[in-house]
């Protein structure tokens, strides 16, 4: 039997360290954009001397793509690990819920991914090619299995993925719009709920599921 070994006070450090970058960079990427964004700035945001940022990330690509990678890490958390054998009601389902709880919560995530990519993803060509082609291909191949398996209807897996990002991700990157028209100055408790239920209503309707059971409010 083999025993698990807690991380040194070195590791730790770096944990810390890299964790306190990530965040103010990913904050101020957000807010001013990959050139409005200095490491000087980022170094001064995380309280640590911008040579630990160099230490650890190389180069300002290299800091900002480990931000856009812990952001898809976050959004891409309910697939990972689905197969064939799984019930495409229940995964997607859950897929939709933790998408709309990170728009409520983390807008900011959201807006510097679509910012990026409004600009053609000048910065992110190479990490689409290397990373999200396969990650989508995998996903894709899931859902065709479900569809072969008379699952679900027979609709595209691709635009299938894309409806879901596209819905959820709008209640982080247009929040000041929904909270206007909808005369809220915040999203609260219960939004996550009442969205999650309207958008899985309305995509697992559309392709042939139910909602499952426990997850009706």
């Amino acid at each position: 039997m083999t025993t698990q070994t807690k991380p040194n006070k070195k590791e730790l450090t770096r944990e810390k360290n890299q964790k306190l970058i990530l965040d103010a960079a990913e904050q101020l990427f957000s807010q001013l954009g990959y050139d409005g964004a200095s490491m000087s700035m980022v170094a001064k945001e995380a309280c640590v001397p911008k040579a630990n940022i160099l230490y650890y990330f190389k180069s300002k690509d290299g800091l900002y793509e480990a931000v856009i990678d812990r952001i898809i890490a976050h959004w891409n958390l309910g697939l990972d690990n689905v197969t064939p054998e799984d019930d495409p009601a229940h995964v997607l389902y859950n897929y939709i819920k933790s998408k709309v709880i990170l728009a409520v919560n983390q807008p900011l995530q959201s807006r510097l991914f679509a910012s990026e990519i409004l600009r053609g993803a000048p910065y992110l060509q190479n990490y689409f090619r290397t990373n999200t082609r396969p990650w989508v291909k995998q996903k894709v191949d899931v859902f065709q299995a479900w569809i072969d398996a008379d699952k679900m209807d027979n609709v595209d897996p691709y635009h299938l993925l894309f409806t879901i990002w596209s819905t959820t991700q709008y209640y982080a990157d247009f929040q000041a719009e929904v909270l206007l028209v909808m005369n809220k100055l915040e999203y609260d408790k219960t939004d996550v709920a009442h969205i999650t239920q309207s958008i899985a209503h309305i995509i697992l309707k559309g392709i042939g599921l139910k909602i499952p059971e426990q997850s009706e409010a």
